[in-house]
């Protein structure tokens, strides 16, 4: 039986910077994952350059059935402080877009600074040792101390912090685990679901598969909720940035709204219907959009072949439909590929300060495997290294 002062589950974000927070404050840390290799979440994100915060963070960018939860954490540890540890071990970053912060070498460097920092809790007498390859088989709690059972061998700890993520991305070793241990000891789990995953069409809409590969900048709506990014046309229905964002606030049933001209005034084909009357339809989009989609939407709209022998009020109808086209997806791609997951363990039996689960003194929740998630765009990177500092500063 080998004892420490925290165990943690999980040797991704928010493991490892809960990890590395408290063996930096002197406690004797040890981290186990499944997986034969920490970090390799990190290791794919952002293309393999990996998508580290966005300079944008605040807490309405975040969804959670407790919209306020979130505050704290990250109001503690923001995208700035990340950012000054970045910087102090040399790795080299750029802004892409919209607040997006990416290393300009390799995803690995965001990890080997992870365990470099692990690696300095021996300056302050405390310790991070990381066992990887093996699943836990059994988790238990006497009141006092936290039981993991792992490859016929007993760890102990009086405190335990779950960083296990949540089913996003299976391929990666991606469970529900979190899930498992929350309910084991009584405390509630928000439905999870795929976020951040492209949506698939069915039935009449299938034809818009034939436009795999034209992607366009767009609005997507979902309710009052509207991102202007590109959206991708693939061979099951629809991607792209502007999808994926949509996605996380999109329900099984409801339609989507896609504003394929957003720099077009409501009256524009009228405009243009007094200025050029011969031009056809198909012609005007095509000025605006990729031929094929142009094609596509003209066909649809069943316009006559010049402007001029349109009426004004089917061209009114025909603009209004280009900013709100209906789609009804019969749903997403799932878990394969979906970035996160929303939804997971309940914020209402957390402390916001600490992540410390109110009715289990010790045991705590961090990052994905809370029902916390991010925009597309360095967010949930932000949430794991602010929830797990929060935990590591707490334990």
């Amino acid at each position: 039986m080998q004892h420490h002062d925290v165990i943690i589950l999980g040797a991704g974000a928010a493991g490892l910077m809960a990890a590395a927070t408290a063996g930096q404050r002197g406690r004797r840390v040890l981290v186990l994952d499944h997986a034969d290799a920490p970090g390799k979440k990190i290791l794919i994100s952002g293309g393999g350059r990996c998508n580290f915060t966005n300079i944008g963070t605040v807490p309405d960018r975040f969804l959670s059935a407790n919209p306020h939860f979130a505050k704290s954490a990250l109001g503690r540890y923001t995208p700035a402080d990340f950012l000054e540890l970045v910087e102090a071990h040399g790795i080299a970053w750029h802004e892409k877009t919209l607040g997006q912060l990416f290393c300009d070498g390799s995803a690995r460097q965001i990890v080997a600074m992870l365990l470099d920092e692990a690696d300095r809790a021996a300056r302050s007498g405390g310790m991070v040792d990381i066992a990887l390859g093996q699943p836990v088989e059994a988790v238990a709690h006497d009141g006092t101390q936290f039981r993991v059972t792992r490859g016929g061998r007993i760890y102990t700890a009086p405190r335990l912090i779950v960083a296990t993520g949540g089913p996003s991305i299976p391929k990666m070793g991606a469970t529900g685990y979190a899930y498992d241990l929350a309910r084991q000891f009584g405390m509630k789990v928000v439905e999870p679901r795929p976020a951040l995953v492209p949506l698939t069409l069915g039935g009449d809409e299938t034809l818009f598969r034939s436009l795999s590969g034209v992607a366009a900048e767009v609005v997507a709506r979902s309710g009052k909720t509207r991102f202007r990014e590109a959206a991708l046309f693939t061979h099951r229905g629809l991607s792209g940035p502007a999808i994926l964002q949509i996605s996380s606030y999109w329900r099984h049933g409801e339609a989507i709204g896609i504003d394929f001209l957003p720099d077009c005034a409501g009256d524009w084909l009228l405009a243009a219907k007094r200025a050029a009357p011969r031009t056809s339809p198909r012609r005007l989009l095509g000025q605006h959009l990729p031929d094929r989609l142009a094609e596509t939407l003209a066909e649809r709209l069943a316009l006559p072949g010049e402007l001029g022998a349109a009426t004004d009020k089917a061209l009114s109808a025909a603009a209004a439909r280009l900013a709100d086209w209906p789609f009804h997806p019969n749903g997403s791609e799932g878990y394969a590929k979906a970035e996160v997951t929303v939804g997971g363990v309940s914020t209402a039996g957390l402390s916001s300060r600490t992540m410390e689960a109110k009715a289990v003194p010790g045991l705590y929740f961090v990052g994905e495997a809370v029902d916390v998630t991010g925009w597309l765009g360095g967010y949930n990177f932000q949430w794991a290294w602010a929830s797990g500092r929060a935990a590591g500063e707490a334990v």
